[in-house]
């Protein structure tokens, strides 16, 4: 399978991956403008504008780009997240090209209707009132305000629903605009392609775009603090989290594979501790997320009333006991877990487009697989000892509450326990 890339010279990037034997492909576009790149009066408008992405262009009613995908058999889709929008499509390979047609009309001639926006509007303000009726969802947006606190990257991705009741016409197209350029898009594609079918297609399309001077989000800060929310749910909502690498540092690979020995799994720690031997939940897990210059390490657990400050305790007990007795095999089954995960989950078009397309918007390039599993293999168990111990060393973390939550513990005094 061979990696491939080539850059307009307006910017706009292209990366494709030909899988031989398949007979589909994904493909789409990435653009670098997600929730951390809003404003504080932009927050949510990203998301929004996603909704918008189907809703008709200068040439195509909402319908009409439904069909022109579905009439194929193919998939269409978009999502948004705090560093990227994506646009993209599954199809047949020798439907490639009309996906190709359809994203670019998407993003190059979007019509921004006034009654679609009106009813666009209307779903949205409902899937805000979802997430607060959701709160294993609702409880991971306040742990990221916590920790990020009055900045682009502790806001909520859908936005406040007073600030989603005032978009309109032209704060759509002002944020296509300021963050839609050349060179905050990548084209990537991943199947049965043809690349340099693709590259003539997109300087047809693209070449022409001027380049434009987006801003550059702020850096994050990772501050912490507790937020806790008492209400009378059936389930106790505890989340913990502290400052992780980034992207951009090689120890990301340490934090995944210490969350994968922390939570990742039945045989993990706090799984096997809190769920296996004394009951104290139902779910417990652990996971290492990144963004482009900061990440964070979480544990979520969802428990009884009489339980949660048992089960606050037991989690920063696990991580002070991970500092020193961390085993050899633990991260072995770790390491194991990370790569057959990886090499399991490219075995898709889908997975391999998005793969390319944050590799490139991050580094530019591409790694290899062997170059990835080479880091992963680095890890040693003296590595994530080391790196249960600095977390433990620079806690300030953040926590998020939400239920029965009486009798969970104050974050001060889980952080003095948890750096004695």
């Amino acid at each position: 399978m061979s990696v491939r890339t080539h850059t307009l010279a307006n910017g706009f990037r292209i990366v494709t991956e030909d899988m031989p034997g398949l007979k589909s492909a994904t493909l789409g576009i990435w653009v670098d403008a997600g929730a951390r790149h809003e404003r504080a009066e932009q927050n949510g408008i990203a998301h929004f504008l996603e909704h918008m992405a189907f809703k008709g262009t200068a040439t195509r009613s909402a319908l009409d780009i439904a069909e022109a995908i579905e009439n194929v058999g193919g998939y269409i889709n978009a999502y948004t997240s705090r560093e990227t929008t994506a646009y993209y499509a599954r199809v047949l390979q020798e439907d490639v090209p009309l996906a190709i047609d359809v994203i670019s009309d998407i993003l190059l001639n979007p019509a921004f209707d006034p009654r679609e926006i009106e009813t666009e509007r209307g779903v949205i303000l409902s899937e805000i009132g979802q997430s607060f009726d959701t709160p294993d969802d609702i409880i991971f947006d306040w742990l990221q305000e916590t920790a990020f606190p009055d900045q682009p990257m502790g806001r909520p991705i859908l936005g406040p629903a007073e600030r989603v009741r005032a978009f309109k016409r032209d704060d759509l197209a002002g944020f296509v605009q300021e963050y839609y350029g050349p060179e905050q898009m990548i084209l990537s594609a991943a199947g049965g392609i043809d690349h340099d079918a693709i590259v003539k297609a997109a300087e047809n399309l693209f070449g022409d775009l001027p380049r434009r001077n987006a801003a550059i989000a702020p850096a994050a800060r990772f501050v912490g603090g507790e937020k806790r929310e008492v209400k009378d749910l059936e389930q106790a909502h505890f989340t913990f989290a502290l400052e992780a690498p980034g992207w951009r540092n090689d120890a990301v690979y340490t934090s995944q594979i210490f969350a994968a020995t922390m939570g990742g799994g039945m045989s993990s720690r706090l799984f096997q501790e809190a769920r296996e031997k004394r009951g104290l939940c139902y779910t417990i897990f652990a996971q290492a997320s990144a963004h482009e210059d900061t990440g964070l390490f979480t544990i979520y657990a969802g428990t009884g009333a009489d339980q949660v400050g048992e089960l606050a305790e037991l989690t920063i007990d696990e991580l002070r006991r991970a500092t020193d007795d961390m085993s050899d095999a633990e991260v072995e089954r770790a390491r194991t877990q990370m790569k057959a995960g990886m090499l399991m989950g490219l075995e898709s078009s889908t997975a391999r487009c998005e793969r390319l397309a944050r590799m490139i918007s991050v580094w530019n390039r591409v790694p290899t697989l062997e170059e990835t599993i080479e880091k992963i293999e680095a890890v040693t168990t003296e590595k994530v000892r080391d790196f249960a111990a600095s977390l433990r060393a620079d806690a300030t973390p953040a926590m998020a509450l939400y239920g029965p939550v009486e009798g969970a513990p104050e974050l001060p005094d889980l952080t003095r326990k948890l750096v004695a």
